[in-house]
């Protein structure tokens, strides 16, 4: 009797092992490999660029994604919001040492923001040399002409957009610098602005990437 039992109680783990371990096998397989094969195949087909990164060319070369941001620095260029990291653009040395265009050490890819307080030192620090930097550069303007969003940064530090009032601000830097017209440079502007969605939701935003992107095909820069 106790044998016929311990038998039992085997035979019943052994069956509800198998189970186990064969779900896991299948749901592994299904969610782990059909599932997202599937769903990358159907993105290609109906979202062949969203599904391959967004991705921005130029000169028939790959120079960014559509949602990632870059941090540009020549005159003649469209001026991206500050980014605790950078947009993870860095200089190497010759000794192979990477530092940031301001001079600091590279922290690594990484993205997200400081998280400091309004009265953080380092912040204020921060904004109050941005801000000097912002106004040499554009002459044109004074302090309170500065939109907010060009002096902070954003949560991912990675941002692609600013404000239109941020981008017409520097309309005219970029026109004397570029040798473009204000018209020229207020229509790529104007090209490369998305509206809010069903005219509602979100807020008007300028991609800075791809202004600068047709910046750089107007002045043919290699």
């Amino acid at each position: 009797m106790y044998f016929n039992i311990l038998s039992f109680m085997n035979n019943k783990f052994l069956s509800i092992s198998r189970q186990a371990i064969l779900s896991t096998v299948c749901l592994m397989v299904l969610c782990g490999f059909i599932f997202p094969y599937l769903m990358t195949g159907l993105a290609k087909v109906l979202f062949p660029a969203q599904a391959s990164g967004s991705l921005i060319k130029y000169q028939g070369k790959t120079i960014g994604a559509e949602y990632v941001g870059q941090e540009f620095t020549k005159d003649y260029f469209m001026w991206s919001r500050p980014s605790a990291y950078h947009y993870n653009v860095y200089v190497e040395k010759a000794d192979g040492s990477k530092v940031y265009n301001d001079g600091s050490d590279f922290a690594g890819l990484s993205s997200g923001s400081n998280n400091y307080a309004p009265t953080n030192p380092a912040l204020v620090e921060r904004v109050k040399n941005d801000m000097q930097k912002f106004l040499i550069a554009n002459p044109h303007l004074s302090a309170v002409d500065i939109p907010t969003d060009l002096l902070t940064a954003s949560g991912s530090g990675l941002d692609p957009h600013i404000s239109p009032e941020s981008a017409t601000v520097q309309i005219p830097r970029i026109a004397a610098a570029s040798g473009l017209s204000k018209a020229q440079v207020e229509k790529i502007v104007a090209e490369n602005t998305d509206e809010k969605v069903l005219g509602v939701f979100g807020e008007r935003v300028v991609n800075v990437l791809k202004v600068n992107a047709a910046i750089a095909e107007k002045l043919q820069v290699k």
